[in-house]
């Protein structure tokens, strides 16, 4: 099954996201792998056997989100120097959504630009974070403020390494996937409240769905001028969730959740959303097994996180709101009394 990226004029980009076994794969050039040890363990010499090339390397790096950072950048990019990788040489991301964000930022960065490809082995790689070019690292201000756009050359996304996965993970995975779906597809989201994702057929049909969904906008707005911003509901506020636990209590998705059922509180205030749809989204996330309740130490504190979100600007919040399940709407006008109310609401969760 293939998806294709197709980036419109001035920059026209062409590649295919392939959803399948995953395929042998021949390269003319250097070759850097990187993955962490944990999926390394796991997958990585099935991975090495479906690659040829002249010289095939592996750098691993620590896992989890709070080593996504320039310092872990610049330990790739040396293991690049080391191995005298040149502007024809490529980088594999082997691994979750920080892998495949790092690569691709340290790809940019290489002598100024060389290829890289993503084979995600996460639900929330899978889904969500391989697809559309963005990439970069967290600092102590907040997520993903340090980047670039960078698209890749090839996704490859093979169902068979989610097997191995925690039951922790592969729901963090499914938030991202009810993202799209309340944003953009009623059916799907239909579709999600009945789904059996153990069932391969079903899972399957519910990556496709959500990539074939990503690639739509991403193919529209590369850049998050327009709509692909909407693809960032329940991460405005999921962003300072994490950045208050410091990136070491919640998953990314976990974090995401809370955010969706915030944004859907916030949703609900300003009449766009009916209570009965934010339950029933809650809902869907709660049998995932994922967070919905997040206790707000300090309202004010949190708010004023929300200037550090890339959608901000000129001093006011953007924030993607459902408008129903299915559609959505980016809002910016929003008093600031108003948000602080609903935030009050999750102060005792």
């Amino acid at each position: 099954m293939i998806v294709p990226i197709e980036l419109l004029p001035p920059k026209p980009v062409k590649y295919d996201i392939t959803i399948d076994a995953l395929p042998k794969l021949s390269f003319d050039t250097k070759v850097i792998v990187v993955t962490n040890p944990t999926v390394a363990a796991l997958h990585l010499d099935t991975l090495l056997a479906h690659i040829e090339a002249p010289l095939l390397h592996v750098v691993k790096v620590p896992d989890g989100e709070r080593y996504k950072t320039l310092e872990t950048v610049e330990s790739i990019l040396n293991e690049c120097f080391e191995q005298k990788l040149d502007r024809k040489s490529l980088l594999i991301a082997f691994g979750g959504g920080v892998i495949g964000d790092m690569t691709g930022f340290t790809a940019s960065l290489y002598q100024r630009g060389i290829d890289f490809i993503q084979i995600p082995t996460t639900l929330l790689s899978q889904v969500d974070a391989s697809v559309g070019g963005k990439t970069g690292v967290n600092n102590k201000y907040g997520k993903n403020l340090i980047g670039a756009f960078y698209q890749p050359k090839a996704v490859y996304i093979d169902p068979a390494f989610l097997e191995t996965l925690p039951e922790r993970e592969f729901a963090a995975g499914f938030a991202e996937i009810v993202k799209m779906a309340v944003m953009f597809d009623r059916d799907y989201f239909d579709f999600l409240k009945k789904a059996d994702l153990k069932d391969v057929e079903q899972l399957k049909e519910a990556i496709r769905r959500s990539v074939e969904l990503k690639a739509w906008v991403v193919n529209q707005d590369e850049k998050e001028a327009g709509i692909r911003a909407v693809l960032n509901y329940g991460h405005t506020f999921g962003h300072v969730v994490e950045n208050e636990t410091h990136y070491d209590t919640y998953l990314h998705g976990e974090a995401v959740s809370i955010g969706m059922v915030m944004a859907n509180a916030l949703a609900v205030e300003l009449g766009l959303m009916k209570a009965e749809e934010a339950e029933e989204v809650k809902n869907v996330l709660a049998q995932a097994g994922l967070p919905t309740d997040y206790a707000i130490a300090d309202v004010d504190d949190f708010y004023e996180h929300f200037f550090l979100d890339k959608k901000s600007a000129n001093n006011r919040i953007k924030f993607i709101l459902p408008e129903g399940i299915g559609t959505h709407r980016m809002v910016d006008d929003i008093d600031a009394d108003v948000v602080k109310q609903v935030l009050r609401q999750f102060g005792d969760a």
